[in-house]
């Protein structure tokens, strides 16, 4: 597997070191993407008022709804390459690797036009406050014209991840996160050039994040070498590309359509509401650093152990990463309830925004433990090929019964906090889904059937 210093195989070596050196650079690299969204928040707030704050809170979800379904076929994507990149078949790798380019471009194209011309309906429907809509919408946009560049990064940073490189997907992240806070400050806090040019900061700083992913894969050695001649799709790649990737995409969107509704009901409480909730999402984000983390790292390290065959490992593997990812989610969780109005308050919106978001952390840092349970489970799926499994149970679990839930309760109970607690009740149900299905099915007692 010699030729490229930057790809690692995860199939020897101490387990609990393979996925921890693999998931801290994936911390990292995690929490300075937080920082993109993070950033717009913070500096829009304090410099734009509570109702430009409202604005950025209220894209996010229907954002996430949209980017979310390619980010999972990235994901995908990354399966495949790590299966063939474990089992050694450079032939099949080098087709996945370029195959996988060629779909992306597609995805962010159709990113573009879907995202900019729904935006105004979707925003509408959502029941986006009146004096928030307009510079939503714009927000919206502006964020959308730089589709392309959210995709590909994904994509290449899906490639680079499922041959075990971490770290450099984490130094272009530090230096987009810092032009992108660089580029806030003077859009928003010199100019004062509106909320859109939060946007516009965001998508020049993916732009620069994607071209040196794109850098790094073309100076690789060998059948690691991104060849830009060479890019054309490959239909049996695209097929397990598809096939591994739009369950996982589905799934992302399930969960973003969820937290569409649900925040179209904390819309319904007002502009401050909105503030406020939005701000404790943003630190929220933080705190499910480690879940993703091991998520991801538990798929890379679970695809290449199955392309070598290393069943037995691969059974280990994932149970270290689950106890690894709800010890230190839980700690997290616990500190952020601890410092809550402290977090929030960084945010600005005034007492009465930062009181909505201090009750929210209150309840569900608790259950932050369930969460990574859930999504442990998800990445150990998809990394088997068992990608369809986790989509329904997130269909399930966290779109329809959560949604059903707040449709009712909210009713005859018109309280916020009806809605707050519907994310660690529904963490509950899948995690208790995904329990009884790793201790009874094959894949626990049978992994050498995974193909």
């Amino acid at each position: 597997m010699a030729g490229t210093s930057s790809a690692t195989l995860m199939t020897s070596g101490p387990i609990w070191k393979r996925l921890v050196a693999f998931a801290i650079p994936l911390f990292w690299g995690n929490l300075f993407q937080q920082l993109y969204n993070t950033a717009d928040s913070v500096i829009v707030g304090n410099f734009l008022g509570n109702n430009a704050l409202a604005a950025v809170s209220s894209s996010g979800n229907l954002i996430f709804l949209l980017v979310g379904f390619f980010n999972g076929i990235a994901i995908g994507a990354g399966v495949v390459t790590g299966k063939y990149f474990g089992a050694g078949d450079n032939e099949n790798l080098k087709k996945s690797i370029h195959t996988t380019i060629v779909f992306g471009v597609i995805c962010g194209m159709i990113l573009t036009v879907v995202g900019i011309a729904a935006a105004p309906k979707i925003l509408v429907l959502m029941g986006t406050p009146a004096e928030v809509l307009p510079e939503s919408l714009s927000y919206f946009r502006v964020y959308f014209a730089g589709s392309l560049a959210f995709v590909m990064y994904n994509f290449f940073v899906g490639i680079l991840q499922a041959m075990g490189d971490s770290k450099h997907p984490l130094f272009f992240l530090i230096i987009s996160s810092i032009t992108n806070i660089v580029l806030d400050l003077v859009f928003v806090g010199i100019f004062r050039m509106g909320v859109w040019s939060a946007a516009l900061a965001t998508i020049i700083s993916q732009f620069l994040s994607a071209f040196l992913c794109l850098y790094q894969l073309k100076k690789g050695n060998g059948v690691f070498q991104l060849q830009l001649s060479e890019i054309r799709g490959d239909t049996n790649m695209l097929r397990q590309i598809v096939i591994n990737g739009v369950p996982a995409g589905v799934q992302n969107s399930i969960i973003s359509v969820a937290n569409v509704f649900v925040q179209a009901h904390i819309n319904t409480f007002g502009a401050t509401a909105v503030a406020g909730c939005g701000s404790y999402s943003k630190i929220e984000g933080f705190g499910f650093l480690p879940v993703t983390c091991f998520a991801l790292a538990l798929t890379t390290f679970i695809s290449q152990n199955l392309g070598a065959r290393e069943y037995e490992r691969a059974r280990k593997g994932a149970v270290i990463g689950a106890v690894c990812s709800l010890s230190i989610a839980e700690l997290v969780g616990l500190v952020i309830n601890l410092f809550a109005p402290v977090l929030i308050g960084a945010f600005g919106g005034g007492a009465e925004a930062v009181s909505y978001g201090v009750a929210w952390a209150r309840i569900v840092t608790w259950f932050y433990f369930l969460l990574a349970f859930s999504h442990c489970m998800a990445g150990i799926l998809r990394g088997a090929g068992k990608s369809v499994v986790p989509m329904f149970v997130m269909m399930v679990c966290w779109c329809v019964i959560r949604v059903s839930y707040i449709s009712i309760v909210v009713r005859f109970v018109p309280d916020i906090q009806v809605i707050f607690w519907a994310y660690p009740l529904t963490w509950l149900l899948s995690s208790v889904v995904f329990l009884i299905y790793f201790l009874k099915s094959d894949w626990v007692h049978g992994l050498e059937k995974v193909k």
